[in-house]
């Protein structure tokens, strides 16, 4: 799939045009809600979405100037071959290409697991609008919409990997940051339709 100017996916090779300046983002679709790949057209990228099975090797011949990995169902654990793959992606951003990775909810599991964490199921699962997050970095709160039933667990995660949101309900992690590379994800969902709006800025943050 691709998305062209107008937000609309179309099956098709992407469209090239001399003097294209657009970035060019390779979304891994899991399950992906449509409005994500309309967010990044909207704030001037270029969007090829491309099965969650696909490999890395096959995502970098795209040339992507950054990698998107979506939203999707149930349990991260088994996606074993997703997280290898992401564990390369993450690889090839510590190079001099230095390709950034986004990730919501299943892609922020998945990016918890390449880099080590645990993931484990929720008592009571989050689901539906108006869930507190804060923003460890600018110390806001967000009102956010969420839909899943498993979590990271921070403790696991490596030293080099931050907490960068937490719920505030139940104190779990809702996002993570890497301190020197350029990943970064969030459990939650910052392009929920019809709102609320409070974490659009994330998309304008990957671009």
């Amino acid at each position: 799939y691709i998305f062209d100017a107008s937000g609309q996916g179309k099956v098709g090779a992407h469209p090239q045009t001399p003097g294209d300046r657009r970035p060019h983002v390779v979304a891994m679709d899991f399950g992906m809600k449509w409005n994500i790949p309309r967010h990044l057209v909207d704030i001037g990228c270029r969007v090829t979405v491309v099965p969650g099975s696909t490999p890395a090797a096959a995502i970098l011949e795209h040339q992507p100037d950054g990698v998107f990995i979506s939203n999707g169902p149930g349990d991260p654990r088994p996606l074993a071959e997703a997280t290898e793959t992401i564990k390369t992606l993450i690889r090839s951003a510590a190079d001099s290409r230095g390709v950034p990775i986004f990730g919501i909810c299943l892609g922020h599991q998945l990016l918890g697991q390449a880099f080590g964490a645990r993931t484990f199921k929720l008592k009571f699962g989050h689901r539906g609008a108006n869930h507190p997050v804060r923003n460890e970095v600018s110390g806001q709160v967000e009102i956010t919409t969420q839909n899943h039933g498993f979590a990271v667990d921070p403790a696991t995660l490596p030293a080099d990997v931050v907490a960068s949101h937490v719920n505030l309900n139940d104190q779990t992690l809702e996002g993570l940051r890497h301190s020197r590379l350029p990943i970064f994800s969030v459990q939650y969902h910052p392009e929920a339709s019809a709102g609320p709006h409070d974490s659009q800025y994330l998309f304008d943050e990957f671009r």
